[in-house]
């Protein structure tokens, strides 16, 4: 009988109370295992060189040494597969949107009940990108006042392109997008590769956050 796979999980906080409640918390909710815990974002990229690589990267947004946007810079550029989950005590638009365009594929506020945090690490590895429905008004909130995108972008798209985002924000995987467009899987992650370039974003979270703004969902 085959096992299934545990989802490894790293965390990076600079609260030490905080971050070993968490990681024995996450061991008891799911089918996760604890690759590392540190405190900082110079750890972090330590335990990466050392080919300590986990499928979801919980990052504190505020810490004394690398803070969370920074290390979350440098890991989506060095280690795109890992996902990363921004931790904060804050909800503002201007800290969301900064972290997903730092590369961040989900974030979740400290606050949050154990079951959602949970939620968001299985969505996150499941599904690749997670924002819970509490933040989505701070995300437009941003958009709205012009932090993330500018306008125009939207008018340069193809059909195809803006039927890609639709069904991107429909959290169908490529494989399921392809099916419905009628194209190859192939084709669709040249959609997706070509998408990021042209509209300036990072990843799968950025292409739905912009096709949220632009009515594209």
């Amino acid at each position: 009988m085959n096992l299934p796979k545990k989802i490894s999980i790293a965390l990076a906080d600079d609260h030490a109370m905080l971050r070993k409640g968490l990681i024995k918390l996450l061991m008891m909710l799911g089918n996760y295992e604890s690759l590392f815990d540190v405190d900082n974002g110079n750890e972090v990229i330590e335990q990466l060189k050392k080919h300590k690589i986990p499928d979801v990267l919980i990052l504190d947004v505020n810490m004394a040494e690398k803070d969370g946007y920074q290390t979350a810079q440098w890991v989506s550029t060095h280690y795109p597969q890992v996902r990363i989950l921004a931790l904060s005590m804050f909800s503002d638009e201007n800290t969301i949107i900064k972290m997903i365009r730092a590369g961040a594929k989900g974030y979740i506020t400290k606050n949050s009940d154990p079951e959602k945090l949970k939620e968001a690490i299985d969505t996150l590895y499941e599904k690749g990108v997670y924002l819970p429905e509490s933040l989505s008004a701070k995300i437009f909130s941003g958009i709205k006042n012009n932090i993330l995108f500018s306008e125009d972008k939207a008018t340069n798209l193809t059909e195809k392109e803006k039927t890609f985002l639709s069904l991107l924000c429909q959290e169908l995987s490529y494989q399921e997008i392809a099916g419905k467009m009628f194209l190859s899987p192939r084709t669709v992650d040249d959609y997706r590769k070509k998408l990021t370039r042209k509209l300036n974003v990072k990843g799968k979270s950025g292409l739905i956050v912009y096709a949220m703004s632009n009515g594209l969902k």
